[in-house]
């Protein structure tokens, strides 16, 4: 069982995503808190794997608490919410470590199977949304940041074209077309490119390509 705490300062879209995930037996809502504050005290006491958090909430907002929850409890995943899919805010969630992003007018399939897929560790962002939030709200520093750990430069040539693709927003199967490769090899590439980026999913690879210059805004498809 899925054990998921819901954040949002809106009691009507608290009670909407209860009534949508809570029936099924995969999952149990363990909990709600009405502000960032609220949802990183109740996930610290809950323990909860999945927390769908609304980005923009009163006391401490989304990413902060999002930002709070990936310090503090690495294991407890962050799915955040917008209001709207184009949202600078989105992009600062991933950046302080949410697993992904849904719009507000998703669909309960969608929902459904967004909190599944955090639970497993994977990023549920569409690829060619992420490289449109990116173009529009990444820009390239004056002074590239710094990496956790490695650099591009330690990257083989596969590894950084498969990056580049990443970051213009071809999924693995469009990639793997694309270089004439199996869909298993690229994601073997893309395991490699993490490690050596010190980045933990596709999101947080994403950004770093935009904030290394290696695509610029614009760039991306879609």
């Amino acid at each position: 069982m899925i054990r998921v705490l819901i954040a949002d300062d809106q009691p009507l879209v608290r009670r909407g995503l209860a009534l949508i995930l809570g029936p099924d037996p995969e999952f149990e809502v363990v909990g709600e808190a009405e502000d960032g504050a609220r949802a990183v005290a109740l996930a610290h006491e809950l323990r909860p794997d999945v927390v769908v958090m609304d980005i923009r909430m009163p006391v401490m907002d989304g990413v902060k608490a999002t930002e709070e929850l990936a310090r503090t409890l690495p294991e407890t995943r962050v799915l955040a919410l917008s209001t709207f899919d184009m949202d600078e805010y989105v992009v600062a969630a991933l950046r302080a470590g949410a697993y992904g992003f849904l719009p507000k007018d998703i669909s309960p399939e969608e929902l459904i199977a967004a909190v599944r897929i955090v639970h497993t560790g994977e990023a549920a962002v569409a690829p060619r949304l992420l490289s449109r939030l990116l173009s529009a709200y990444v820009r390239t520093p004056a002074q590239p940041r710094p990496w956790t750990s490695g650099t591009p430069l330690e990257l083989t040539p596969r590894e950084l074209e498969i990056w580049r693709l990443m970051a213009t927003g071809l999924g693995n199967a469009e990639i793997a077309a694309e270089l004439d490769i199996s869909v298993s090899t690229v994601k073997n590439h893309i395991t490699g490119v993490f490690g050596k980026l010190g980045v933990r999913d596709r999101a947080q690879a994403v950004i770093a390509a935009y904030e290394s210059g290696l695509v610029a805004a614009g760039s991306g498809s879609g």
